[in-house]
Parts: C-alpha cells; structure tokens; sequence
C-alpha cells in the first residue's frame, strides 16, 4: 500500500494558520494547487469537522483532513502543511497540531487505502515531529517514503 503522489506545489512548510480552519484551509488550497481537488472539496473537509467534531487530529500534533470522494476531487492526491505555530482543533487529548494532512480520493476504495498508508507512515510517532520539523519539501517526502516503505 502506498501513499497517494505529493507534488511540490502541495507541500507547506511553516505555514501561519490563526484557528483550525484556516490550517485545513491551507491544506485544501495545496490540494487545490496541485491539481487534485477544488475549492469545493475544501469547503467540505471544513465542514466535515464542523458537523463531526476534531475526529481528523488522529494523533498527538497530527490532523488528517479529507471529505468524501465525490465530484470536488479531480485526482487521488495529498497535501502536507507544516505549521510555524501550532494551532488547537478542540481535540481532548492530542492537541495542539502541527501537521494538517490533506487527502482526496476519487473513490472510496482509494481514499481508504490511502487513509491505511497515511496510518503506515505514521505508525512511528517520531515521524510526526520528523515533517513537523522538516526544513525542506524533499525532506518531508523522504520521511514520508522511509516510513510508507517500513
């Protein structure tokens, strides 16, 4: 199982977000910018969390941000933002984030697949703090392959 393609244009790093909207804002208009959703699809992950609560922060400083498959997602694709600052999402225990990971998939079955990747990479709690603190986009790409690989 592998991770979805991550092109420079959908790679943040130390981004300025005021309140959780806005960092999955930032990730949304990365999957925007490369291609592989619109701004529509951005809309829907804000309000995936708005009608479901913080269920996206799936991990100590980590926030996984998607919406349902569906016509606002041109492509299978990801985005990674690094925040500068971190930023509160309400979740109870791991707050406050630092990474905001945008997913879109075209259908479900790769969006699922893509979401058990994403859980891969993660495993390791080391490689959350890792791309929080990746001074470069082709760091973040080499954690995320080294981990997606282990």
């Amino acid at each position: 199982m592998t991770l979805p393609p991550l092109a420079d244009r959908a790679i943040v790093l130390r981004a300025r977000a005021a309140d959780w909207r806005e960092a999955v804002r930032i990730a949304g208009e990365a999957l925007v910018d490369s291609g592989c959703a619109t701004v529509e699809y951005t809309d829907a992950m804000i309000r995936m969390v708005e009608d479901h609560g913080p269920y996206i922060v799936i991990a100590p400083g980590l926030a996984l941000a998607h919406a349902r498959p569906g016509a606002a997602v041109r492509c299978d694709g990801l985005s990674v933002v690094t925040l500068a600052e971190p930023v509160e999402f309400g979740h109870a225990h791991n707050d406050p984030v630092r990474v905001v990971i945008g997913l879109a998939g075209v259908a479900p079955d790769a969006h699922l697949a893509a979401v058990a990747a994403l859980a891969n990479a993660f495993n390791d709690s080391a490689a959350i703090a890792a791309v929080a603190d990746a001074p470069t986009r082709e760091a973040v790409r080499a954690i995320l392959e080294r981990s997606d690989r282990a």
